[in-house]
């Protein structure tokens, strides 16, 4: 059970009222997202308050009106689920540092440096995301960070999306176990069988991948596999 000086609030406001119970931040959230949870865990005190800064309970006709009982562990479930959950600053820290590392990853697996047509390694965009003073952006979404964040990495590191197109042959056998890692990977855009039973496929992916996958490749087939780059975007 987590202590009250540790909780954080999980509040619903309904037009009937307000109804506040101090609750773990990680478990509240956790069960939130439908993971289960013990309640017992997850409540810092066994009871339902109208303002819990104050300590001013929520009354018993309130609760059965609002939520039909007044057993605590029953209304805290319905305030966590269709209410809000104060976040800790250590979970919003962790939250972001998440984020950081999702958009360097996105960066890494879809740009190069157009002099090399390679990815710039992982140490390097984070270095350059220091020196850049890079901020992220809590709230908005990953996808919608990347592109304002490369223009503003471009002046410290060369950097452009590429795409590759590979051409990829291989024995039939081989065909079941590639089928998975040609489509996580990229964009099939042309598969076909030839006269010979062997499986013919271009596939489209970012160029930052394109080496990562051909090590995927060749474990998965022991090298027994013709790959070959036709062109790039």
């Amino acid at each position: 059970m987590v202590t009250v000086d540790k909780a954080v609030v999980a509040r619903l406001t309904t037009p009937e009222g307000h109804f506040e119970v101090l609750v773990d931040c990680e478990k509240a959230l956790q069960f939130k997202a439908g993971k289960t949870v013990s309640m017992g865990d997850l409540l810092a005190v066994d009871e339902v308050f109208k303002d819990a800064s104050k300590g001013m309970k929520a009354s018993e006709t309130a609760l059965t009106k609002v939520f039909g009982t007044t057993d605590t562990d029953e209304v805290a479930k319905q305030i966590i689920k269709k209410g809000e959950v104060q976040l800790t600053a250590e979970h919003r820290k962790n939250e972001l540092d998440l984020k950081r590392r999702r958009i360097i990853e996105t960066i890494h697996r879809n740009c190069v440096d157009p002099r090399t047509h390679l990815p710039h390694p992982l140490t390097r965009l984070e270095n350059a995301f220091v020196e850049g003073k890079i901020r992220i952006d809590e709230i908005q979404p990953v996808e919608r960070q990347v592109q304002e964040i490369i223009k503003k990495l471009q002046p410290i590191l060369p950097m452009r999306f590429e795409t590759h197109e590979i051409s990829i042959k291989m024995a039939p056998q081989h065909a079941a176990k590639c089928h998975q890692p040609l489509r996580q990977y990229g964009k099939v855009l042309q598969e076909e069988w030839d006269n010979a039973g062997n499986l013919l496929v271009v596939v489209e992916i970012p160029a930052g991948l394109q080496q990562e996958l051909i090590d995927k490749l060749n474990a998965l087939t022991k090298g027994d596999i013709d790959l070959k780059v036709l062109n790039t975007k």
